[in-house]
């Protein structure tokens, strides 16, 4: 078969390619960044792709089309959920395409106390409505060994030695990323059964803190204290989130994450059993079948640290700046001139930095040119490095170390480098 699988770089559609592909299936992957466009991977966002006829080469010889795009946050959720993935279904029903499976949201068609899960059921009326042999595929928490979103949050939280308890946080029914690969491929056999919407979860029901700890015991580490948070703490956590987003960085914190925890992560799986054959697995003994190694250690102590890392980094560099131009100037002002600058040339280099700074602290700080500013900050720490030594070499015997200490910048330059990247 051939399959269009939107969505095909998250944590899902990645599984679901690796899967088919196996099986000899041909996949075209469609995503917003791909690594390296080609036949195979073609570069749309679906956001702005709100015209069938813009999908209508991408159909081609397709025998059926996996969506498995989303939008956790922002104005993006009604164009990915609802106008652009109207256009995709319409270009299915004129191409002839049938087959067509959603991803949803558990509960998305209960309780939606949010504009994510308002979407995804808007996105699941307009999906029901075509003549299409349509399955709406709705999972619960997806675990497995990737991690992204919620799955990499649970990992986080695992490795920090005090677990916050958030208030107001309803029990989830986590399941395992294979059981929904296996999923996918029932639905895609010759006669499988269509025109259904199935809750994908897992066996039993556990508090989100309680699904922490899970995790935290794969990863060998002792039981964490548990720490309610009070509801303005915990506000503030997802507050923070939000800005975070706004400045272009995904992360599974924030205000619609905050009530979608509310509402939980529940349903009822034995429809899905009966349809489909799959007994979803006990993820506590699904974990046990695949020790942690040491490099799932390293990636939830990583994600812990990664929002603290470039958020006091890049502060740093703003720092450094506004202090350069304020109570530091008369400082920068002496050196200039020991090492033998004029008075106007010295003014001018060191407003010249300052201003190098804050624009390489608001570059880190913004995630789409997050990669320029750690450039940009490594590049700069190496001149100043240079320069220092060439104008003022007794830094260097400074006790206060300010060559010294270029270096461990430089080292947490290189780490925030290395973990920018989020898939």
């Amino acid at each position: 078969m051939r399959i269009l699988l939107v969505g095909g770089t998250g944590l899902i559609g990645s599984a679901i390619h690796a899967r088919l592909s196996a099986e000899g299936h041909e996949c075209v992957l469609v995503s917003r960044h791909p690594a390296a466009p080609d036949r195979h991977h073609v570069a749309l966002d679906l956001a702005r792709t709100t015209d069938a006829s813009k999908w209508k080469g991408l159909l081609a010889g397709v025998d059926a089309v996996v969506n498995a795009a989303g939008a956790l946050q922002g104005q993006n959720m009604q164009a990915v959920h609802v106008a652009g993935s109207a256009a995709l279904y319409a270009a299915c029903e004129s191409a002839g395409i049938r087959r067509v499976i959603l991803f949803s949201a558990i509960g998305s068609n209960r309780d939606a106390r949010s504009d994510f899960s308002r979407t995804k059921a808007d996105g699941e009326a307009v999906l029901m409505a075509r003549d299409l042999d349509w399955v709406v595929l709705r999972p619960s928490v997806v675990v497995g060994r990737p991690a992204y979103g919620g799955s990499a949050l649970l990992r986080g939280l695992a490795s920090l030695p005090v677990l916050p308890v958030m208030p107001d946080t309803a029990s989830i029914q986590p399941v395992h990323l294979d059981d929904v690969v296996e999923t996918v491929v029932f639905f895609l056999r010759p006669g499988a059964p269509s025109r259904i919407a199935l809750d994908l979860s897992g066996p039993e029901r556990i508090a989100f803190s309680d699904a922490v700890a899970l995790f935290r015991a794969w990863l060998r580490w002792r039981p964490a204290y548990r720490l309610h948070l009070p509801a303005w703490v915990a506000s503030a956590a997802y507050r923070a989130g939000d800005v975070a987003q706004m400045l272009g960085w995904a992360t599974p914190v924030n205000s619609t994450a905050q009530a979608e925890m509310r509402r939980g992560a529940t349903g009822d799986a034995e429809p899905w059993r009966q349809i489909t054959g799959i007994r979803p697995r006990d993820i506590e003994a699904a974990l046990a079948r695949e020790p942690a190694s040491v490099q799932e250690r390293w990636f939830a102590r990583l994600y812990a640290l990664k929002p603290l890392i470039f958020g006091v980094f890049g502060l740093f560099w703003i720092g450094t700046g506004i202090i350069s131009l304020g109570p530091g100037w008369g400082i920068g002002m002496s050196l200039l001139r020991e090492g033998g600058l004029q008075e106007k040339v010295a003014a001018l280099t060191v407003v010249a930095g300052a201003l190098a700074d804050i624009v390489i602290g608001l570059a880190i700080l913004w995630r789409p040119v997050s990669r320029y500013g750690l450039w940009a900050a490594l590049t700069i720490s190496l001149s100043y490095a240079v320069i220092g030594t060439a104008l003022v070499p007794r830094l260097w015997a400074d006790p206060l170390g300010p060559m010294l200490k270029i270096w461990p910048v430089i080292m947490l330059n290189l780490v925030a480098m290395a973990i920018r990247e989020d898939r």
